[in-house]
């Protein structure tokens, strides 16, 4: 735990000392007060006091989940300063204001329900919080105000709701980082929904706050209709069979016709055969998901053949799927970010409609999925739900949803900051997936502490270095500007992150490369 605040202090330090303004002293306050309450999370997770049931398998996470969303926003306020948009600059402030304001009420939850109360905790939760607080009273508007304080609304329901659905699928940061995320983006789509007239957004965005939304509310909307309905019979396999299309065709498709003022899909069929590249990409992609259907469907053979006890797939066979994602974003990154965009959107609809199906047992998939999916579970997926893969998803296409388009149009995403889309291929494609891979194999010093080896580290940044390499030789629009120590320094920082962190890497270190590449 002590490592892995470490590197997230120096992370948080190097992009203070970037930034150098008043929000990035708020950064620093928010680190330190998170510091010291992350022990006590992990008191209440070991004697079972938290409110909810969390995953037990790691540590509360509490730290380096607090730091993500402000840090994005304020290197995404450099960005757009430097680009002269000052319209997401006072986003990317309310970015970080949002950040700040969920992660020091995970904080003040944890104080809330520890017994005794912690005294000194407090006093540095009050310090760092007045200082934070102090800040943005006279940094935001009253509408931002009024934006932040509707984001945090939303997430205490949504962590009351989901947290009481799904129980053990989240550690306290994983939950403020996921269910943060969420939030954020239903409120920015209620607020572009009401102010229709003023947004001219790109349809793009529009379609992935819609999906995102539409599929939070449909599985809330299952999970507490199958509280009174048995949803592994036929008739209800109809019905939610039936009720998928009703809120697909009258809510979803209706709600994205308002914002994109189009049918949405002709846009859509319009959108993926507009060029012969997209066609092209979105054949080879289809080759591609064949190619993973298979993988899983071989391994479970080979499953059922063996006569060995043994249930569970080798982490050599879970990284399959992710050097299938590595072929699969390189060359939409190169070629065609938008269709990427668009098709990485489409996909997680898929993966989440499809762990709908597996966890109510749908017929005629659900046992099919639970039959699959099963060989290749690990520690990380100790709830009812399946979420590693989506993870993956998430993680590798992350980098590409947050980039801030408009401020990137002046030539301001020169220098390290031309990795920002490969920061997910990077990250987990290639430097967790070596880690993982010759730290098993051929690892034997291991970091103190952890089941991670110094050699799994010392390859996964070696291949990352490589990887950089090789985009600069097929990426003609990648410039590095002489960047390299700033760039291998973040490489080796984020590697040093996957060694000792407990979380859900998949998801936490591409946030943290993309950081501090935009930085």
């Amino acid at each position: 735990v002590l490592a892995e605040a470490a590197v997230v202090f120096a992370v948080v330090l190097s992009i203070h000392a970037t930034v150098w303004d008043r929000y990035s002293w708020c950064a620093v306050a928010l680190a330190v007060q998170a510091f010291y309450v992350q022990y006590k999370w992990d008191r209440l997770l070991q004697q079972g006091s938290a409110v909810f049931q969390f995953r037990m398998s790691a540590n509360s996470g509490l730290l380096p989940a607090s730091m993500v969303m402000p840090l994005l926003g304020l290197v995404m306020k450099e960005r757009c300063q430097a680009a002269g948009n000052p319209f997401f600059e006072r986003f990317g402030i309310v970015v970080a204001a949002t950040g700040m304001a969920v992660a020091l009420f995970s904080s003040v939850l944890a104080l809330g329900i520890t017994r005794p109360v912690p005294t000194n905790t407090c006093v540095i939760l009050g310090l760092a919080g007045g200082v934070i607080i102090y800040i943005m009273k006279h940094s935001l508007s009253v509408g931002e105000v009024i934006e932040v304080l509707e984001v945090l609304l939303i997430f205490v329901y949504l962590n009351m709701i989901l947290l009481y659905l799904l129980p053990r699928c989240f550690t306290p940061g994983e939950a403020l980082l996921v269910l943060g995320g969420i939030s954020f983006v239903l409120n920015q789509l209620i607020k572009r929904s009401l102010t229709l007239v003023e947004s001219q957004g790109d349809p793009v965005d529009f379609f992935l706050l819609v999906v995102v939304v539409g599929m939070v509310l449909m599985g809330i909307f299952f999970s507490t209709l199958f509280v009174f309905m048995d949803s592994g019979t036929w008739a209800s396999s109809i019905f939610f069979h039936l009720m998928t299309c009703v809120l697909s065709l009258g809510v979803v498709l209706p709600w994205l016709h308002r914002l994109i003022r189009r049918n949405p899909l002709l846009w859509l069929l319009q959108f993926l055969f507009q060029t012969d590249t997209r066609i092209y990409l979105l054949a080879y992609w289809s080759l591609l998901a064949t190619l993973a259907c298979l993988v899983v469907l071989y391994q479970n053979a080979k499953r059922s053949s063996s006569e060995s006890k043994k249930h569970q797939a080798p982490t050599i066979a879970r990284k399959y799927f992710h050097l299938i994602v590595v072929a699969t974003y390189i060359p939409g990154i190169i070629f065609d970010r938008p269709l990427l965009y668009v098709a990485a959107t489409v996909c997680l609809a898929v993966f989440i409609f499809l762990e709908y199906v597996r966890y109510f047992r749908i017929k005629p998939l659900g046992h099919t999925l639970r039959s699959l999916l099963s060989l290749f579970l690990d520690e990380r997926d100790s709830g009812p739900l399946i979420l590693t893969h989506i993870y993956l998803l998430l993680g590798m296409s992350l980098p590409i949803w947050l980039i801030p388009r408009p401020c990137t149009q002046k030539g301001s995403l020169g220098g390290a900051r031309a990795l920002v889309p490969y920061a997910g291929v990077l990250a987990v494609g290639v430097g967790d997936t070596v880690a993982s891979i010759f730290g098993s194999t051929m690892g034997e010093i291991r970091w103190p502490g952890t089941k991670k080896t110094f050699e799994g580290t010392m390859t996964s940044i070696f291949a990352q270095i490589i990887s950089v390499a090789l985009i600069l030789i097929f990426d003609s629009g990648v410039d590095l500007n002489y960047s390299y120590a700033w760039i291998l320094g973040s490489i080796s920082t984020v590697s040093l992150l996957e060694a000792y962190t407990t979380q859900i890497d998949n998801l936490l270190l591409p946030l943290y490369l993309l950081i501090l590449l935009m930085a």
